[in-house]
């Protein structure tokens, strides 16, 4: 990596763009409803820049934590958010699920630690996995709107910031702090546990450790494994291999049309281990650490790829040694090393308050593996880091000026590594300004980030005989944002955030051209895409009044050069053609939260609450909808609790999808029901808890849209789930 030398020696200039605090009592025009297992003690979390106590440009947030996250942890991060406002999975499988927010995923959502990037490829392709386990997490924070300004480009559709104790970032009260989950689950006999502990080694210097362990068998589901299209189709396969005479093929078809109960090659086995040193004191604070994530897991396989190599076979003996796909089982053997650091300096002076940097380095590898033979090696080194000027506040007046850097060396070596060997780096200035004047707040943001690409070879279009070249593209981006919020009562604020985002391509856009055997499809980027440009637009509400919290937004985001990717109904070596395309697009979408508290009789507490997110995507130019968007879901569910005991019962309904974009298939509705009981027995105000929930009692069959394997892996079925959190 041409810039990484320059980038590490600079590293203790960079830093975290959002740090997470809590509150006990409610911020001026702040509030925003969380949820939990059981009615928690009257406190909001509020997410909080460490430069803006209350950012409004962030319209819609969310936090997860403690005995919600515990009930709702999963292995993967996106599965562990969906009960959250505007939020969907990609759920490739249990092993890989990506966080969707208002129908964005992908490159235009970033999953951070601590602020910083995962430092994986999971932004690349579906079945890729986030490097995070959720166990490790203290707290979720899910940013929506226009992001793209703290975060980068690919934060255009919001962000996902999971906070750790990695480095740590206070002295423990007695010298010690100990936390412990451990879970069960019964649809995958998922057993799983992570620890971590913070030791004070002097009144200025903590240590910390932390590991975890998960495994899981393969998927239980409430009905057959494919989708009711998929099971027509395999069994008109049946049906036309019999009539030729083949007895084999015709019951191999039938086989997998008829499998029920279990998604095959689903299961997943993951650990990590970190450590970390923080020196802190009233000047500020140092820390670094260190990280270790390896994790297994299946890919369930696409119905009908098989087959049709299996046609392949007959007549093209030749070919299918040389590109079929006639495989095994298709496994993923996932590891990095992370090592992070992050530090702080009060300043206090006339202009600035505070100097705060952050940086991390991963090295990265992930191997797909068909059956016992290795396919196809993905090697990542990524580096990022980030520097930011806090400035004092001057009557009224405050902000944040900084610079981010990120540069990726990233190859793929196999016969199936469908994107070339390539590099990118890209630097970032950007600053952010509030100014608060009594009920009325502005403020005003602007990035510029210039990416350069490089490709050292790229085969255009689908010609075997065309020779590879060499491609490097660079990009200019220039993004702004304003918005302004008015506080109609003392705890309820209304605000309107206009956004100007461009975005680069990503290497994977430009430059996929291959088979790729994990999401089992051609996929074929261009590498001649522009910028992709946007305008967006959002209303919001939000705040308390007497026994209510909410939060509501309604948003609209129109594209220039859009870049999205979708099938184009061509096979290519007997997989489906997956192609990125760039056209105009409008997305538009309301997504809301509340919360009302119903009863308040002596100890006994009642608190109702209401979630409900609806998107609408359409590609310009009469080309359809844009593929695989989340349709309206509501979720509405009563909790409870008296004295050291609580108990939650909810109802999810997702409706049909029918809206499709060219060869995607449709998607049914489906109601979820779910309940769970807790029980904290050192107390209400302690944070450890056992809590016991059922999910999907009545074990209906159930899909995302937002998922490339939807089709062929749905959603787990009656899973009962045991889960504890000791805390001291």
């Amino acid at each position: 990596m041409k810039t990484f030398a320059f980038l590490l020696a600079g590293s203790a200039l960079a830093t975290t763009p959002a740090a997470a605090q809590t509150t006990a009592s409610p911020v001026e025009g702040s509030s925003a409803p969380t949820r939990s297992g059981h009615v928690e003690a009257d406190r909001d979390i509020v997410i909080t820049a460490p430069f803006v106590r209350d950012l409004n440009i962030l319209a819609g947030k969310s936090v997860v934590t403690g005995d919600e996250l515990v009930r709702d942890i999963r292995p993967q991060i996106g599965d562990t958010l969906t009960r959250q406002p505007g939020v969907s999975a990609t759920s490739f499988g249990p092993g890989a699920s990506r966080p969707v927010l208002r129908g964005f995923q992908g490159e235009r959502v970033r999953v951070l630690t601590d602020g910083l990037g995962s430092l994986d490829v999971s932004n690349t392709s579906t079945d890729h996995g986030v490097t995070i386990d959720p166990l490790t997490a203290e707290r979720i924070e899910v940013l929506r709107g226009p992001a793209v300004l703290l975060f980068g480009s690919q934060a255009i559709g919001g962000a996902v910031n999971v906070i750790d104790r990695r480095i740590p970032r206070g002295v423990p009260e007695n010298g010690y702090h100990v936390d412990a989950i451990g879970t069960y689950g019964s649809t995958a006999d998922e057993r799983s546990g992570g620890a971590g502990l913070d030791v004070a080694l002097s009144n200025q210097i903590v240590a910390h450790v932390d590991g975890s362990y998960r495994k899981s068998d393969d998927l239980g589901i409430g009905g057959y494994q494919l989708s009711p299209s998929f099971r027509r189709e395999q069994l008109d396969i049946a049906a036309e291999e019999a009539e030729e005479g083949h007895a084999d093929e015709a019951a191999e078809a039938t086989a997998r049309a008829n499998q029920r109960g279990r998604v095959l090659n689903s299961g997943t086995e993951t650990y990590t281990l970190g450590a970390g040193l923080a020196v802190i004191n009233d000047g500020g604070s140092l820390g670094f650490s260190v990280g270790y994530y390896d994790s297994n897991y299946g890919v369930p396989e696409r119905p009908g790829s098989a087959h049709a190599h299996g046609e392949e076979d007959h007549d093209h003996d030749d070919d299918h040694e040389e590109g079929g796909h006639d495989h095994g089982d298709v496994t993923i053997a996932m590891k990095q090393f992370r090592a992070d650091m992050r530090g702080e300096l009060n300043v206090d002076g006339g202009l600035l308050d505070k100097v705060r940097f952050r940086a991390g380095f991963a090295d990265y590898e992930h191997t797909e593996f068909e059956g016992a033979e290795v396919g196809t090696v993905f090697n990542s080194q990524a580096f990022e880091g980030r520097l930011e000027l806090v400035q004092a506040d001057r009557s009224g007046w405050r902000g944040v000026t900084g610079f981010q850097g990120f540069t990726r060396d990233f190859s793929a070596i196999g016969e199936e590594a469908f994107v070339p060997p390539n590099t990118t780096d890209q630097y970032g200035l950007f600053t952010l300004q509030e100014i608060n004047r009594g009920n009325w707040e502005v403020e005003f943001a602007g990035r510029y980030e210039h990416t350069d690409v490089h490709s050292r070879s790229v085969r255009v279009g689908l010609d075997e005989d065309v020779a590879p070249i060499a491609v490097s593209r660079d990009f200019n981006s220039l993004s702004g944002a304003l918005g302004l919020s008015y506080a109609v009562a003392p705890e309820v604020k209304i605000g309107i955030n206009g956004s100007r985002a461009v975005r680069a391509p990503s290497a994977e856009e430009l430059f996929s051209n291959g088979p790729h055997i994990a999401t089992q499809a051609y996929e074929i980027g261009n590498p001649n895409f522009k910028t992709e440009k946007s305008w967006g637009l959002e209303l919001y509400a939000r705040g308390r009044t007497g026994p209510f919290r909410f939060q509501v937004s309604g948003y609209a985001t129109w594209f220039d050069d859009y870049i999205f990717e979708n099938a184009t109904g061509a096979e290519r070596d007997g997989l489906p053609v997956f192609q990125y395309f760039q056209a105009s697009a409008r997305y538009y979408g309301v997504e809301g939260e509340l919360t009302a508290e119903l009863i308040r009789s002596g100890a006994f507490e009642l608190d109702g609450n209401l979630v409900a997110d609806y998107v609408n995507a359409e590609l310009t130019g009469d080309r359809g909808p844009v593929p695989r968007i989340p349709p309206l879901r509501v979720l509405g569910g009563l909790s409870a609790r008296m004295g050291d005991f609580g108990a939650r019962a909810e109802v999810e309904h997702v409706t049909p999808q029918n809206r499709v974009a060219a060869f995607e298939t449709r998607t049914d509705d489906f109601t979820l029901v779910n309940g769970s009981v807790s029980f904290k027995p050192f107390g209400h105000d302690s944070e450890t808890t056992l809590i016991v929930s059922a999910n999907n009692i009545f074990d209906v069959d159930a899909r995302r849209h937002a998922s490339f394997t939807k089709d062929y892996v749905p959603l787990a079925g009656r899973d009962i789930r045991v889960a504890a959190r000791v805390s001291f």
